[in-house]
């Protein structure tokens, strides 16, 4: 039987960054402001641009020039080489971090330059975004949704088992976790008046429990990516919460779809997991047999993530976050795959760090819905936070959401993401003057 690799590093059994994961990251520090690229190890950060310069990088094929590539502020040159790429420099930082490899272990002077705590650094977001694309793929929530505003025999839209819907986002606003979000201010109706609008801040401010996926290698406008090639172009996940205004989105996502009840605001957690780390997760998916998808969009492999995921709330005046929800990416219908697919079928180009996202992640029982629009349904009822004896329908101003999500292997070691974490700060704006 095969013994578990360990890193010469001490990692926790309950961490999310074992020698397994290799998370990639953009960090800076005090002493060096200039954002570079890491990878997570335990509570440290390896200085790939540190590691790169002392030539233990060298040699890997297709990574011509690895200081170029690692030292700087965004992941997207790396992610353009490819997955040969990405899966040989990935098993090189093992090797590198592993217990039977002295090269770094025993130098004790460079891994006090290449070696940071994770409580000293400075997290940023892992890639320059071009595009932002958010699908809505948990069959879950769009079920309740819309039942909550259509009603029971209404509750899909006619093309929802055919196709990955999706919405184009705002890259602009998109934020690494950690930072705050603002409560918006914008158009509302009334239950009483639904045709005369009135400007206010949000009163319906929610979180979406979210999977992000970003693009790798990208492809040329007017090709597709197929299907069976999809993976290959997908770099790794992160946690996404989509923070959303139910009340501004519920007045102008006719006939369009979402605008600025989405935009002002969506978290990022700052480590990308490779699909590689990923792998042994990897289960069958919700059945797609009536009706079958097309065949552009058929798959014939294993291509759900077995990976739990978690919301927890801290409300403002409480020092402690309660779990509120707890969901699983295996819930989630349409596959990180088939979204690549659909989303090149028709010749959009795709490109590195480009990011997409799932839509809220929820499952067939209440405690795993992944938004407060379907934990109170649309406010009708409360979420109780047991410790505190706090009430919530949707968000108020100081309280703070984190999202995580890990898996626990058979071996003992667990993968996980980090942190997806935001506070809610209050509006600028009470009146449209």
């Amino acid at each position: 039987m095969s013994t578990v690799v360990q890193s010469f590093i001490p990692v926790a059994k309950d961490s999310h960054f074992p020698i397994q994961n290799i998370p990639f990251g953009v960090f800076s520090t005090a002493q060096q402001t200039t954002p570079r690229v890491g990878v997570a190890i335990g509570e440290q950060v390896l200085d790939l641009a540190v590691i790169a310069k002392a030539g233990l990088l060298n040699g890997i094929e297709g990574l011509n020039d690895p200081v170029a590539v690692f030292d700087k502020p965004a992941l997207n040159e790396f992610m353009g080489l490819g997955k040969p790429v990405w899966r040989a420099t990935r098993l090189a930082i093992q090797k590198l971090l592993s217990e039977n490899e002295p090269t770094l272990r025993d130098n004790s002077e460079l891994q006090g330059r290449a070696l940071v705590k994770q409580a000293d650094v400075t997290m940023h977001l892992p890639a320059q975004i071009g595009d932002y694309t958010d699908f809505y793929c948990s069959r879950e929530h769009a079920t309740n949704v819309g039942i909550m505003f259509r009603g029971k025999d209404n509750a899909l839209q006619p093309n929802w088992l055919h196709i990955p819907v999706g919405y184009h986002g705002r890259a602009s606003s998109l934020v690494v976790s950690g930072t705050d979000i603002r409560r918006p201010a914008g158009q509302r109706i009334t239950p009483q008046n639904k045709t005369s609008p009135f400007f206010a801040p949000s009163a319906k401010l929610d979180i979406e429990l979210e999977v992000g996926w970003f693009v790798g290698k990208g492809n040329t406008l007017g090709e597709r990516i197929d299907i069976a090639d999809a993976k290959d172009h997908i770099f790794g996940l992160v946690l996404v919460n989509d923070w959303s205004a139910r009340d501004i989105q519920a007045w102008e996502y006719v006939p369009l779809g979402p605008f600025l009840g989405k935009n002002f605001g969506t978290t990022v957690s700052p480590w990308i997991v490779t699909l590689d780390a990923l792998e042994e997760f990897m289960v069958d998916g919700p059945s797609q047999t009536e009706p079958a998808p097309l065949k552009y969009l058929q798959e014939n492999k294993k291509s759900a993530y077995d990976i739990d995921l978690e919301v927890q709330i801290k409300p403002n005046q409480t020092s402690k976050f309660e779990k509120v929800a707890l969901s699983n990416l295996k819930y989630m219908y349409w596959s990180v795959t088939q979204q690549l697919a659909h989303h090149t079928v028709n010749g959009c180009n795709m490109r590195p760090g480009d990011m997409c996202a799932t839509g809220t992640l929820s499952g067939p029982e209440k405690e795993n819905f992944g938004s407060l629009l379907e934990l109170s349904w649309n406010g009708t009822e409360k979420v109780i936070f047991k410790e505190s004896k706090q009430e919530r329908t949707f968000l108020e101003d100081g309280d703070e959401v984190n999202l995580t999500a890990y898996k626990d292997s058979k071996s003992g070691y667990r993968i996980g993401f980090g942190d997806c974490h935001g506070k809610i700060l209050p509006c600028l704006y009470d009146n449209d003057a």
